[in-house]
């Protein structure tokens, strides 16, 4: 049974977090400074083909401040826009565990040493993640909210190679047993909508995760965008993207599917306008999320109705 964003028919992440710190909770985007792996030749050097940074990195996330700035300039413009009362750094762009833990231990410190920062989300591989650094995050679990976020887009060894992503499922699968049960949440990201997998593919990715200890998920529709090996894909042979109704109802089959324990953090991706190629849906974010939430809603569908092939509730 959902416990929280049940009248969103779904286990939304947002109102998870108001129910554990009773109030609301944003997250501050941070740049920690890292490179990837698999662009500054650890693993390669092209990167994912989807990847350019600046079409998710906000405006507070600078790499020049300091993080002690970033989260002071976050805090500040989140407390105004949206009242937020408490805060989780977000290290977000790029692999923020690409480092030795000297250098990552005094950053997430700074981090948490803000009075109205609660938690810390660290964007990762599962290539980046050893034992030293997960016994240190299991003691910073220990004060504080700590969550990783394993990134794996796609379930299929076939497309992670497609896209250049430099590790394997098996990698994934690896990270998540090693770091499950040390009092660290765990969230993974997925993409929907390469046009080289069919939709029971894509789908399969809901029965997979369920299986796997996520607690959170973010849901990404493929979208390409400048300066990208997809983009130079895109434009010598255009292929098929989602239309919104097509992804919209794809989201809920996913979801249908999926273990009605994971809370969903995000059901679609976006990119600044200047950023993006295709596909320009023309609607706000609030409209995207409406039209999903009343696909939902038309379906009279709810997170985990389906889940392995079976039906839930009514």
């Amino acid at each position: 049974m959902m416990k929280s964003g049940d009248r969103l028919r779904y286990n939304a992440y947002g109102s998870f977090l108001k129910e554990k710190f009773g109030c609301r909770v944003y997250k501050v985007s941070v740049d920690g400074g890292f490179t990837c792996p698999n662009r500054d030749g650890t693993i390669a050097t092209g990167g994912c083909i989807y990847c350019n940074n600046a079409s998710f990195r906000p405006p507070s996330a600078d790499r020049i401040s300091s993080v002690a700035a970033q989260i002071e300039a976050g805090v500040a413009y989140l407390r105004k826009r949206y009242r937020a009362e408490k805060f989780i750094a977000y290290f977000q762009p790029f692999t923020n565990t690409h480092a030795p833990l000297d250098v990552l231990a005094p950053l997430y410190e700074t981090a948490l040493s803000h009075h109205d920062v609660i938690g810390l989300s660290i964007g990762t591989r599962p290539d980046c993640i050893d034992e030293a650094k997960i016994a240190y995050l299991e003691r910073l679990a220990a004060r504080a909210f700590v969550t990783v976020e394993y990134g794996l887009q796609s379930i299929h060894d076939s497309t992670l190679k497609r896209i250049n992503r430099g590790h394997d499922v098996q990698c994934w699968i690896n990270a998540m047993e090693r770091t499950r049960s040390r009092g660290i949440w765990l969230c993974t990201h997925l993409i929907l909508g390469f046009p080289w997998e069919s939709r029971e593919q894509m789908l399969q990715g809901a029965e997979f995760l369920s299986g796997k200890g996520v607690n959170f998920l973010k849901l990404h529709h493929l979208h390409v965008t400048r300066d990208t090996e997809l983009a130079r894909m895109y434009h010598d042979r255009p292929f098929p993207l989602l239309s919104l109704e097509e992804y919209a109802n794809l989201i809920v089959d996913f979801v249908l599917r999926l273990d009605p324990e994971i809370h969903i953090e995000r059901l679609f991706g976006s990119a600044p306008e200047n950023e993006l190629i295709a596909p320009v849906w023309g609607k706000s974010k609030a409209e995207i999320r409406r039209c999903i939430d009343q696909t939902f809603i038309l379906r009279d569908a709810r997170q985990g109705m389906h889940l392995f092939g079976h039906t839930y509730g009514t």
